[in-house]
């Protein structure tokens, strides 16, 4: 890391006055079925409508029994008819509804602590704001009201990472005034803020330009495909999908004959003290994540990773939500959410090859929360709620995202910063998790 690059990193005490926020309630979105104005419509698909059970079927005839993984890719992002490519999948009427939706005090809290970071790394100018799959644009829409409340960054921009079409122009629709789609660029889709902030849209990490960056993932890592391993004996074999020969219209789990790829590449990799006899690997996430630790390494950055997920202990957590309740991951393929559980032991193991980043966390969401201050927030709030109504909106919101019995305990927060930010950052340690 040379001196230039270092410079980057020139400690600047956060001025404390900015956690006293003063701006007003935020009404969510009406997620009945009332129509709303500027509402994104599903995709036109056609008459006769494409089967995605029937494509993986053929898949599997042809080629043999599918991992996992693949299996996970076809069901999520299949350009015909992926679960998330020409609907909305969020909110009471979705399949499920995310933190930031439920309350704005979560993106507030987030923003909170992208501003105390960025300042003590001495505000390094120009600045992008990424985001891993922004769902409907509500975690983003959020922080940058904070910012613009503040006015703490004199220029960035906003870089989304989303392969969905139909959730790219929902985003668009909340957060930009104004969107085109364009081509010869590595992003797909531009748009500007009311307050000039420009927002481009891309379709993989890897094409996000070189810069200082803030990173966020709010549940996408628990949506990237896994492999799962089972032990047998001094090896491990792979859980793939096949067609049942007993009933062609559904698919079964079946174990690999022999060592996979993947069951190999896992066995060297693997702890030495690893008593799991099921394993879920994520080789998307190690790629993105190891992507991420060189462009941080290279231009400087810092990323906080919010998901459900464990420290290595869990096994099979592969699962699929479909009307916010639990449905059989092989039934109705395209139609259901499917996800697991994300393992940041794993995730840290990534970050931390070659040393190039440092992590923090994970530490339970109600937690952290409630060190950046959401419970004052919360005071604030109800203050100046203007009817009761509200005022039980907000306490019931505030109860979801912080209780243990709910969304406080289950759902964790890691970041992740350039290792040579190490010794700063034990001068000032990273707010929210310690």
């Amino acid at each position: 890391m040379n001196i230039l690059r270092k410079s980057i990193y020139l400690p600047l005490i956060f001025r404390q006055s900015t956690r006293c926020m003063c701006y007003k309630t935020v009404k969510r979105p009406d997620f009945s079925d009332k129509p709303r104005e500027r509402k994104i419509q599903p995709n036109k698909v056609d008459e006769k409508p494409f089967s995605l059970s029937d494509h993986i079927k053929a898949r599997i005839k042809f080629g043999g029994p599918i991992t996992l993984a693949e299996y996970m890719k076809e069901v999520l992002v299949n350009p015909n008819n992926g679960y998330y490519m020409n609907r909305d999948v969020f909110g009471h009427q979705g399949d499920f509804i995310t933190s930031p939706e439920i309350g704005q005090i979560f993106g507030e809290m987030v923003a909170i602590w992208c501003l105390t970071e960025y300042q003590k790394l001495g505000s390094p100018s120009p600045l992008q704001i990424v985001e891993l799959g922004p769902g409907r644009g509500t975690l983003m829409q959020d922080i940058l009201r904070v910012m613009s409340k503040f006015e703490l960054i004199k220029e960035f921009s906003i870089e989304l990472v989303e392969i969905s079409p139909f959730l790219s122009k929902a985003q668009a629709l909340m957060l930009c005034v104004s969107s085109k789609e364009v081509s010869g660029e590595k992003h797909y889709r531009e748009g500007k803020t009311g307050s000039g902030v420009n927002v481009r849209w891309y379709r993989s990490y890897d094409d996000i330009p070189d810069g200082f960056t803030i990173l966020l993932a709010h549940e996408f890592f628990d949506a990237l495909p896994i492999n799962k391993l089972l032990r047998d004996g001094d090896k491990w074999r792979e859980m793939l999908i096949d067609i049942d020969p007993d009933n062609e219209k559904q698919f079964r789990y079946i174990q690999s004959r022999e060592e996979t790829p993947v069951s190999k590449l896992f066995k060297q990799l693997c702890h030495k003290d690893e008593s799991r006899d099921v394993v879920e690997l994520c080789l998307e996430a190690d790629r993105i994540l190891r992507n991420v630790a060189k462009k941080f390494e290279e231009n400087g950055g810092f990323g906080l990773i919010m998901d459900y997920g464990h420290w290595g202990e869990k096994g099979d957590t592969f699962r699929a939500f479909k009307n916010h309740k639990l449905h059989d991951p092989l039934v109705d393929p395209g139609n259901a959410d499917l996800t697991a559980d994300v393992d940041f032991r794993q995730m840290q193991q990534s970050c931390t090859a070659e040393d190039r980043l440092i992590t923090f966390g994970p530490v339970e969401q109600g937690t952290f929360l409630q060190r950046m201050g959401a419970n004052v927030r919360l005071e604030n709030l109800l203050k100046n709620a203007q009817n009761e109504e509200q005022k039980s909106a907000l306490k019931s919101g505030y109860e979801i995202l912080t209780s243990e019995k709910q969304m406080g305990k289950r759902f964790k927060f890691f970041s992740m910063f350039p290792a040579v930010t190490k010794d700063h950052l034990q001068k000032f340690p990273v707010s929210g998790f310690s």
